[in-house]
C-alpha cells in the first residue's frame, strides 16, 4: 500500500503537468480528432457538418489538381531534401574547425533560420524581381541571360528551392554537433596505421554520423512535405498554380473556399504519406546507420 507521501507525491506531479497535458489535450488531440470526423463531412464553417462518408476521399481521387499538387511536393521533396542536407554537410565540414572567430561564422551562416519567414519571403521576392532584382544583375554580371525565377511556371519551382537551401543552417548545426561527437582517438588510431584523409572520411566520419544522416533524413522530408510559409509569402501557389504544393492547397480549400471537409481530407492524406515515408526510413535504417558500441 502506498504511503502518504508518495501519494502526496503523485497529485503534486499530475498537478504540474496538467498544463501542459492540458494544452496537449485541448489544442493538439481534439483539433486531430475533429479533423478526421470532419473528413467525413460536408462543412462550411456556416453550416452544421453533413455526413458524407467517404465521399471526400472518392473525389480526391478524381481530382486533377489534388494530383498535380502531390507531384510538384514530391518532386520538390526529392531534389531540395537531398540538397539541403548537402550544403548543411558542407557548410558543417567547413565550419568544423578550431580557429580564431569561428563562433562568428557559425552564427552567420545559421541566421537565415532565424529569419521570420514572411520577411525572408519578402527578401527573395525582391532579389528574384525580374527588372531591379540582384540575382539577374549578378546573371547579367557573369555573362548569363537573365532567369524567370518566380514569374513562370516552369522556373518558379527550382526558385523555391534555391530559396529554401538558404537555411541550410538548421541542418549545418546537426551536423556540426554529429562531427564534434565523434571521438578524436579514432582518427589518431587511423593516422597511426596510415590512412589516408580520404580513407579517415569514409571509414569513420561517414559511419559515426549515420544518426545524424538519419534524423537529418527524417526531418528534412517531414518539413519538405509541410512547406508553407514560404510559398505563401512569395508565389501563393503561382503562376498557373505551378507552386501550388500540397499545403497550399489544403489552405486554399480551408480559409478560401471553406470546404473544411474536403480540406481535412486532404490533410489525413499527407499525413499518412509523411506517416508510411517516415515509417520507409525507420525500417530501412536498421541496415545503414550505425550507433557508437555497435547498436543498430
Amino acid at each position: 500500500m502506498k504511503s502518504r507521501k508518495a501519494v502526496r507525491e503523485a497529485i503534486a506531479g499530475y498537478l504540474f503537468t496538467s498544463p501542459v497535458t492540458l494544452g496537449i489535450l485541448l489544442f493538439t488531440a481534439w483539433p486531430v480528432a475533429q479533423s478526421l470526423y470532419y473528413s467525413f463531412t460536408k462543412f462550411n464553417i456556416i453550416k452544421k457538418p453533413q455526413w458524407v462518408g467517404g465521399d471526400n476521399y472518392a473525389k480526391l481521387t478524381g481530382d486533377a489538381e489534388f494530383w498535380h499538387s502531390l507531384k510538384i511536393t514530391a518532386i520538390f521533396t526529392g531534389v531540395s531534401v537531398p540538397a539541403s542536407l548537402l550544403v548543411g554537410f558542407l557548410m558543417a565540414l567547413l565550419l568544423n574547425r578550431s580557429l580564431r572567430g569561428i563562433g562568428l561564422f557559425r552564427t552567420i551562416f545559421y541566421l537565415p533560420v532565424v529569419v521570420p519567414v514572411v520577411a525572408s519571403g519578402m527578401l527573395w521576392k525582391q532579389l528574384y524581381s525580374p527588372t531591379y532584382g540582384f540575382a539577374n544583375r549578378l546573371l547579367e554580371a557573369v555573362g548569363l541571360p537573365p532567369y524567370t525565377w518566380f514569374s513562370q511556371p516552369e522556373s518558379v519551382l527550382p526558385s523555391i528551392i534555391i530559396m529554401g537551401l538558404w537555411q541550410a543552417g538548421g541542418s549545418m548545426i546537426i551536423w556540426l554537433a554529429g562531427f564534434q561527437g565523434i571521438p578524436v582517438h579514432l582518427y589518431e588510431a587511423a593516422i597511426v596505421d596510415g590512412a589516408s584523409r580520404m580513407r579517415r572520411f569514409w571509414s569513420i566520419t561517414i559511419p559515426m554520423i549515420t544518426p545524424v544522416i538519419f534524423f537529418n533524413l527524417i526531418m528534412g522530408f517531414i518539413g519538405s512535405f509541410q512547406v508553407f510559409g514560404q510559398v505563401m509569402a512569395t508565389t501563393a501557389g503561382g503562376p498557373l498554380n505551378a507552386s501550388n504544393f500540397l499545403m497550399v492547397m489544403i489552405y486554399k480549400e480551408a480559409f478560401r473556399t471553406l470546404n473544411m471537409g474536403y480540406a481535412s481530407a486532404l490533410a489525413w492524406v499527407l499525413f499518412v504519406i509523411v506517416l508510411l515515408l517516415t515509417a520507409f526510413i525507420f525500417r530501412t535504417s536498421r541496415s545503414w546507420v550505425h550507433y557508437e558500441g555497435g547498436a543498430k
